[in-house]
């Protein structure tokens, strides 16, 4: 296990800056997500803390060790790739034994890690058939086993399960978690996919454009989000934006949205800003009708426990969390209410959280 740690990693491709001067420290033993979309510099950073990209500036550090420019085959780390990258014509067993081949292991120790880790990833049935005849999920497991048949300080995944099919790809979500809190091994997983970052991760970074712009537990992302853009890429459905008038006094009320005013606990003492935001998420909206806030309902969408309302208002359109014994249909008028003590409020100009709210209100 390594605790890994970046400091002010920068990577241009001449004039197109690839990641922003990021400082990230992961620690040993976790679970640890890059979440954001294409493009957005995840895939680089893993590169670079592989060794398989030279950063223009910064340093990377496994524990106490500067391997900034360290090659990939000196760190110790395990790389798993989107596209399995097995040898096609060895069998199973051969693709395991290869790294440790490579590491001139003795013949019967890498014939007891194979059976170590065979175990661990229920595959000592095909030991001895061919990959290319293996199914997408067994295909997968071999891959993982490979990496972890050599135990390396990290493993770093850059999407492992992007080719698989939903059902598979959910069942391999819960078995790579599962694996990772057997092994206990530091990991590293790039992804798109929010869902898998939060159901994954013990932390998560959120990149845009080359930076990380809020690094943190899933919570904290969650509920707590630094800008308006980290509370748009999570959730499912993502938060709702109002536009909110400004700035918001200590005795004014609330904040003034659809000429209602709004108010928010968490910002007793008021904020100075002129142009704002209000940031609630589906299951922080409710039906009322006396809520501040009215609409007509545009679409239903029914999820088994709950269904999920897009009312369009006045302030803009919203999505609502709501019980699905709910009576209501589509074109009918609403009233929505909110759960004050759970609400973002965010600078209209510079899109940045205003203040953060306190956890036990943001869960309640």
């Amino acid at each position: 296990m390594a605790t890994i740690r970046l400091e002010d990693l920068h990577k241009s491709f001449d004039d197109f800056v690839a990641v922003r001067n990021s400082n990230l420290t992961i620690e040993s033993g976790s679970f640890f997500v890059l979440l954001g979309p294409s493009g957005c510099g995840k895939t680089t950073t893993l590169r670079m803390i592989a060794g398989l990209e030279m950063p223009t500036s910064g340093r990377i550090l496994l524990d106490d060790d500067d391997v900034t420019f360290q090659r990939a085959a000196k760190r110790d780390i395990a790389f798993v790739f989107q596209l399995f990258a097995l040898y096609p014509h060895m069998n199973v067993r051969k693709n395991l034994a290869y790294p440790l081949k490579c590491q001139g292991m003795p013949k019967l120790e890498i014939e007891a890690r194979i059976a170590e880790v065979a175990a661990l990833l229920r595959i000592e049935g095909i030991l001895n058939h061919s990959v290319g005849r293996l199914a997408g999920g067994d295909r997968q497991r071999v891959a993982l086993g490979r990496a972890i048949v050599r135990r390396p300080r990290a493993f770093l995944m850059d999407e492992p399960l992007g080719t698989l099919d939903a059902e598979f790809r959910d069942l391999m979500r819960e078995e790579l978690r599962q694996l990772h809190d057997r092994i206990g091994a530091t990991t590293v997983y790039v992804t798109h996919d929010q869902v898998e970052a939060m159901s994954m991760g013990d932390g998560i970074a959120v990149m845009n454009r080359g930076e990380i712009l809020q690094a943190g537990t899933p919570d904290e992302i969650y509920f707590n989000p630094s800008s308006m853009f980290v509370a748009g890429f999570i959730g499912s459905p993502p938060m709702n934006f109002l536009a909110g008038q400004g700035p918001l006094a200590p005795d004014s009320g609330g904040l003034q949205v659809n000429g209602a005013a709004v108010p928010i606990p968490h910002l007793a003492d008021g904020i100075g800003h002129e142009t704002v935001v209000l940031g609630a998420r589906p299951e922080h909206v409710r039906l009322a009708d006396d809520g501040p806030l009215r609409g007509n309902v545009y679409g239903i969408e029914y999820m088994g426990a709950r269904q999920i309302l897009t009312v369009d208002t006045t302030a803009g359109r919203m999505r609502v969390r709501a019980p699905h014994d709910a009576r209501v249909a589509v074109g009918e008028t609403v009233g929505l209410a909110f759960q004050t003590d759970a609400l973002v409020v965010f600078d209209g100009a510079s899109e940045q959280a205003v203040a953060r709210l306190p956890q036990e209100g943001a869960h309640g």
